[in-house]
């Protein structure tokens, strides 16, 4: 799996496209806003885009759903709990941040995700991984030894939990009970700023290190 890295839109956040090289089929992850640079690398690609896999539908992962979904005819994945974020902007902040950008609207997605579920996309095998707390529906997804994590997880940092439906508790009990059982190696792609590994974060997160 090659992975490509885009930060996208105001709040600077990680996209990732996934490419599978010897078939040409791809995923895409949290398409934030302003999508263009990914929609033209898909196209230059000559990629058929698979699946949209949404870890949560705060605008900064969700932004992009609409232009990406309507250039490449692509089904959206999202945990149930946020389904009805996709198409309510009040849900999904940007009529918080309406500085940012105009009210968000997009269809609803096409498939539900859920907890142990595992998704064949692209010749690709993800495992689904519940992790609320940031937001009630965030989830993260496993492949082999690369994780998405979302707003989870960061570089020696936490997602906030202060906008609607977060909780801290949750939140902390997603890392210890789920992100650190996985092996060390595991790489973390997060949702905003540098990657790292549970092992890293297991040892130096200030908010979640164990031992």
């Amino acid at each position: 799996m090659k992975i490509e890295k885009f930060v996208l839109g105001p709040i600077q956040t990680n996209c990732y496209l996934l490419i599978n090289e010897e078939s040409g089929q791809a995923v895409v992850i949290d398409p934030g806003m302003e999508p263009k640079r990914l929609v033209e690398r898909i196209r230059s690609g000559g990629f058929k885009l698979e699946a949209i896999l949404l870890t949560h539908a705060h605008l900064d992962h969700m932004g992009g759903v609409d232009e990406v979904r309507k250039a490449f005819g692509c089904p959206v994945y999202i945990h149930d709990l946020e389904a009805d974020w996709l198409t309510d902007p009040g849900k999904n902040g940007s009529l918080r941040w309406s500085h940012m950008t105009p009210p968000l609207v997009t269809d609803p997605a096409e498939y539900a995700l859920d907890e142990g579920m595992n998704l064949e996309l692209a010749g690709f095998s993800f495992r689904v991984l519940h992790t609320p707390g940031h937001s009630p529906g965030s989830v993260s997804f496993l492949h082999g030894s690369d994780l998405f994590s979302g707003d989870v997880l960061f570089r020696q940092s936490i997602g906030r939990t202060d906008l609607p439906g977060g909780r801290e508790a949750d939140l902390y009990n997603s890392i210890r009970s789920k992100l650190y059982r996985l092996d060390p190696q595991v790489k973390v792609h997060n949702g905003h700023g540098p990657a790292t590994t549970i092992g890293h974060e297991m040892q130096n997160n200030p908010y979640v290190r164990i031992g």
